[in-house]
């Protein structure tokens, strides 16, 4: 594997756990919202490679006991399997984040997955617009991990013009049933779209609205704004 970027600390990005911060560059979606597009558009090294990247992650291992994978979209690369499958060797708890497009290399990852956390980013007939031809694999994804033993969360967040209160019992209807369920906060500052910087969040009282909806479909319902 190679990464564009690794944070050495994180106390909020696993639930309970004192994490790394890992991030691969690359992505099959161009999500306008997105905030790390830097990795994602024309990504240019240095990059870090998977051995620099455990010698660095044994060293800190007195000061963390957890690593997080992010993106860009780590299961775009054929050898997460293997690299979560070595750092679990190495004693680590291992987070992985998500967009759910490809269930086969999770699906290989998850023996040596602590925590999922699904990017669920709108209605699906709004995924055209994040690039997505066809969101069958998402669904794959929903359903392995619904199925499955790994602790999970499915999350969205709320962008005004592409999560609106007409999405919410339609990304319902897609999450019903899950373990948990999270809303988080939209933040305009350096999006992929620039023109989304002149958009104004959703006041917390109107996700707290979405959030009382969305228990409808799931029982465990989570703020992060």
């Amino acid at each position: 594997m190679i990464f564009g970027g690794l944070q050495k600390t994180s106390l909020i990005d696993f639930p309970d756990r004192i994490a790394a911060v890992l991030f691969t560059p690359g992505c099959n979606l161009r999500c306008p919202f997105c905030h790390n597009w830097r990795l994602i558009v024309e990504p240019k090294g240095p990059f870090l490679a998977e051995k620099s990247v455990l010698e660095i992650l044994e060293s800190r291992k007195r000061k963390v006991d957890a690593v997080v994978i992010t993106g860009g979209e780590p299961t775009l690369q054929a050898d997460l399997p293997k690299f979560v499958a070595e750092l679990k060797e190495k004693g680590f708890h291992v987070k992985l984040d998500t967009n759910g497009f490809f269930p086969d290399v999770l699906e290989k990852s998850l023996p040596y997955v602590d925590y999922v956390a699904l990017d669920v980013k709108t209605s699906l007939e709004k995924y055209c617009r994040l690039g997505a031809v066809d969101a069958t694999s998402l669904l794959c994804t929903m359903d392995i991990l619904r199925r499955g033993p790994v602790d999970y969360e499915f999350r969205t967040t709320v962008v005004p013009g592409f999560v609106d209160a007409e999405d919410i019992p339609k990304i319902g209807e897609l999450v019903r049933d899950s373990k948990r369920f999270a809303f988080q906060q939209f933040l305009p500052d350096d999006s992929l779209d620039k023109s989304l910087s002149k958009v104004k969040p959703y006041s917390p009282g109107v996700i707290g609205d979405f959030a009382s909806a969305m228990k409808k479909y799931v029982t465990n319902v989570m703020l992060r704004v």
